[in-house]
């Protein structure tokens, strides 16, 4: 039966099984290495493998995201006794390459040494660049080491040893003040406490004896790509993730949702979830415990504003996805008015490692109020755009600068943009800071999902403001006044800016629209639109001027452009 499943018995034999391979290639098969050809360099490795006698000695191992997305595909080589090689723009005949001039030597070569052929010098990529040596991994720690789509891979890496560990040796109070003693905090965007809103769920009455969690996993900002990754490159941690808080709160079904634009994402979580089911890890007596939590998906249609929690709830029930006020919180009553917690894909997958390494540990990252580390999505004007994960307080300068490698281009940066369309523009003269909830709010950004977009002398702040509010207006569900209507003047008043047809009382009606969208509105989308305009008019404010109307003649309509 799968409830008398070992899962230290398996881990074990994986374990034994991988020490005794030749070598592992791990090939990226994250999203964005598959659009640039990565399916086809694992079948060129295995195909290769083969024709030299080593299909059954050597791994090809399929992975999730490795990081450096703007160099894929990526492949590492590791050979036992050798430092690993990371592989840079491979392409199938490089691929074959790699197995002939690198894999079948080097496995073969015994201590004597091995050197790798000349020729491979520009596809190699050093490994000791401030990229990864400057990234702290806990949530990404596995993405590009193990299979996603093989459990028997996450239970080598030590996977469900925190779900056993928690189901057998701990209260779900005492889990609950684990997590608020590490200072984990929700990272989709508010920075809630997640252990505080773990315990309010616990102390609300199940109705009808049913509880939820729900992983919201609608990720929407563009640029963003954090949480796919997460779930495309180590779903069994969201879905231990997920376990441990259910047996914590009280809840009885987990619900993934995910965007329907998430193919790859959304597969490997069904496949997760079915995985975890056969072994006894979802479903009743759950390891042999009185836990009994089932999981399933539910797809999102692609709508911006299902990402705050109460309309998201909305469309799992089948609704149209709008927000309600809260009060009532979810957690108190969500999904069918059951008491409902909800987090998003990187806190939970936060949670295994914080039970197996202590709140200790934990604590001991990133700053006084903001714990643990961050994962971004850095794209834009950096040499090294990709996905990364840093401790919490590590100034943005540091972050564009050396793990991003600065501008390729060389000209001088302008800007850092964080959180997406509900974030701000960071100017240049203000990267010197740490990256924390509490700073970024105080500077008119936010910390957002996690999108960091770097930009150069060559972007108009204007032109960025209009295009984050364009988004927001076009993904507004229309409920509300402030956001239905506000968003949509202010967007005509930016119009007339970048039309040159401005004037001053423009723009101090559009500080005054902003004020009352984020006063009035109903929801975080409404309340955050306007963060993009007030910041770069805040640090910006002399590109809004040159295209500002000054009259000639207040009696005529002769005017010029501020500046001419």
């Amino acid at each position: 039966m799968a409830e008398k499943a070992d899962i230290g018995t398996l881990a074990a034999e994986e374990r034994n099984a991988q020490a005794a391979r030749k070598a592992r290639l791990f090939c990226c098969g994250s999203t964005g290495c598959l659009s640039s050809g990565g399916g086809a360099i694992a079948n060129a490795l295995t195909e290769a493998l083969a024709g030299h006698g080593l299909a059954d000695a050597v791994d090809v191992v399929p992975t999730g995201c490795m990081g450096l997305c703007s160099l894929g595909p990526l492949v590492r080589v590791e050979v036992p006794g050798r430092d690993p090689v990371l592989y840079k723009e491979v392409d199938p005949m490089i691929a074959r390459l790699i197995v002939a001039e690198h894999v079948v030597p080097a496995a073969g070569a015994g201590d004597e040494g091995f050197e790798l052929p000349a020729f491979f010098t520009e596809h190699i990529l050093p490994m000791d660049i401030p990229f990864f040596t400057k990234q702290t991994k806990v949530v990404l720690a596995d993405s590009g080491r193990v299979n996603p789509e093989r459990i028997e891979d996450y239970l080598a890496a030590d996977g469900y040893q925190a779900l056993q560990n928690v189901l057998a040796n701990m209260t779900p109070q005492a889990v609950i003040e684990l997590i608020a003693d590490s200072g984990l905090r929700g990272r989709g965007g508010g920075g809630f406490p997640t252990g505080q809103k773990w315990g309010f769920a616990r102390q609300a009455e199940p109705v009808n004896g049913e509880k939820f969690i729900i992983c919201n996993g609608d990720e929407g900002d563009p640029g963003a790509y954090m949480d796919r990754s997460v779930l495309e490159g180590n779903p069994h941690a969201v879905l231990e993730g997920m376990l441990i808080a259910a047996y914590a709160t009280g809840a009885t079904e987990g619900w993934f949702y995910i965007r329907a634009e998430y193919p790859l994402a959304v597969d490997r979580v069904e496949k997760a979830i079915k995985q975890a089911r056969r072994n006894g890890l979802v479903g009743k007596n759950i390891l042999g415990s009185d836990l009994n939590v089932d999981c399933q998906i539910r797809l999102g249609a692609g709508a911006f504003v299902c990402g705050e929690e109460t309309a998201l709830i909305h469309s799992i029930e089948g609704q149209r996805g709008t927000p309600r006020p809260r009060p009532p919180y979810p957690s108190v009553q969500g999904l069918w008015d059951r008491p409902s917690v909800v987090n998003n894909v990187e806190t939970l997958a936060n949670v295994p490692a914080i039970i197996r390494n202590g709140p200790e540990w934990f604590h001991a990252m990133g700053t006084e109020t903001s714990k643990g580390t961050k994962v971004f999505a850095l794209t834009g004007k950096v040499e090294h755009s990709g996905l990364i994960e840093v401790p919490m307080g590590m100034h943005l300068r540091e972050i564009v600068e050396d793990i991003g490698g600065g501008n390729p281009a060389d000209k001088p940066l302008k800007a850092v943009q964080t959180g997406g369309p509900s974030g701000g523009v960071i100017p240049v003269d203000q990267l010197d800071v740490p990256v924390c909830y509490e700073q970024l709010t105080q500077l008119g950004s936010m910390m957002g999902s996690g999108g960091m977009i770097v930009m150069d002398a060559d972007d108009s702040m204007v032109e960025i403001a209009k295009f984050y509010l364009g988004f927001a207006v076009d993904e507004s569900c229309g409920k509300c006044a402030p956001c239905r209507i506000g968003g949509t003047q202010m967007l005509a008043l930016l119009q007339k800016v970048t039309d040159g047809k401005a004037t001053l009382d423009d723009l101090d009606l559009i500080r005054r629209l902003s004020r009352a969208m984020q006063q009035a509105s109903l929801c975080g989308l409404g309340q955050t639109a306007p963060n993009p305009v007030i910041s770069t008019l805040r640090y910006f404010e002399d590109e809004y001027m040159e295209a500002v109307i000054v009259y000639s003649d207040p009696s005529s309509q002769d005017w010029t452009p501020r500046g001419t």
